[in-house]
């Protein structure tokens, strides 16, 4: 499976260890709980919860211990704010706190944690806890990574396509920074399965999908087989000029590389049409109409003869 972006790779197909966020603002406890699993994950730590929002954020932890009595922003509160942030809500919390009320455990798993451990805790309990935690952490990965994976080209389908463009949607929102969006379809792929059958319809589908990495400027990219002969490529913090250059590389890439065939037999070719289509969203723009607008322009390049690129300035006043 290519590997465009961190985030979406389950830690146990990458060969990693599962990774824990421990966090808690006596380094003591840290340093226990780090002496506890450091054999089995990658221990990161932080102090308090502005902090472990910030690392939660940039490393994107399987699992997350949190303490509850810490100055500033509670364990609560920190949770609450983690809740609210689309990259990462979904990372599990077990809070680990001196607090044994039932009351207090009752607030906590009403927050969505996963589970509430009290202070002073036991090593072995601490240890099948968090087993159990993560044992379940990659269990779902593993079903959502098939969910959302095209079982031809091995690239990100559908599904996982439009997942990632809300959370890049939202990001390039808050930041004002602009969103590229290239789409592709192959041309007269109908006649390259009726002369040459559709296992060389398909061996061009995974051709195709090997060729978009080289192509790609940051590691935030992603190319995605967005149904039948069509592909999407996304490029976060792209303004259109960048991604025409990238659009450019695909095509001339795809219109040089060989189509395997069976035996000793010549390769084929293949060409693309490709849109374009970039903006600064806003809090009004329209995801669908974003996504409308490039398919205009791909249909634009199709019109044209293919194997050319067509962006949506171009057209837009028609």
């Amino acid at each position: 499976m290519p590997k465009y972006d961190k985030g979406w790779v389950n830690a146990m197909e990458a060969g990693k260890k599962n990774s824990i966020l421990i966090v808690d603002d006596d380094n003591t406890n840290i340093k226990v709980l780090t002496h506890i699993l450091g054999g089995d994950y990658d221990i990161l730590s932080a102090s308090n919860g502005i902090s472990a929002m910030g690392k939660a954020r940039e490393y994107k932890p399987d699992l997350i211990l949190l303490d509850i009595l810490m100055p500033g922003m509670n364990g609560y509160e920190t949770l609450v704010e983690m809740k609210k942030n689309d990259v990462i809500q979904k990372i599990p919390v077990i809070f680990i706190t001196g607090l044994n009320s039932d009351e207090d455990e009752e607030k906590g798993l009403s927050l969505e944690a996963v589970d509430y451990i009290t202070k002073p805790f036991s090593a072995k309990i601490v240890k099948l806890r968090v087993r159990n935690q993560i044992q379940i952490i990659n269990q779902l990965h593993t079903i959502k990574d098939l969910s959302m994976l095209d079982q031809l080209t091995k690239l990100p389908n559908r599904r996982c396509f439009d997942e990632r463009l809300r959370i890049e949607w939202k990001q390039a929102i808050v930041e004002k920074t602009p969103l590229s969006l290239i789409m592709l379809d192959l041309d007269k792929f109908k006649k390259l399965n009726d002369t040459y059958g559709h296992q060389q319809g398909d061996a061009a589908l995974k051709t195709i999908a090997g060729i978009f990495p080289h192509a790609f400027r940051r590691p935030g990219d992603i190319a995605a087989r967005w149904g039948g002969e069509e592909f999407v490529i996304l490029l976060p913090n792209t303004p259109l000029a960048d991604a025409l250059e990238t659009a450019e590389k695909v095509r001339t890439d795809i219109e040089d590389a060989d189509i395997p065939r069976s035996g000793d037999l010549t390769p084929i070719k293949s060409t693309v049409s490709i849109g374009v289509n970039s903006l600064i969203p806003e809090m009004d723009s329209s995801i669908d109409m974003f996504i409308s607008k490039t398919d205009k322009a791909l249909y634009k390049a199709k019109e044209a003869g293919g194997n050319c690129i067509m962006q949506m300035k171009d057209i837009q006043t028609e």
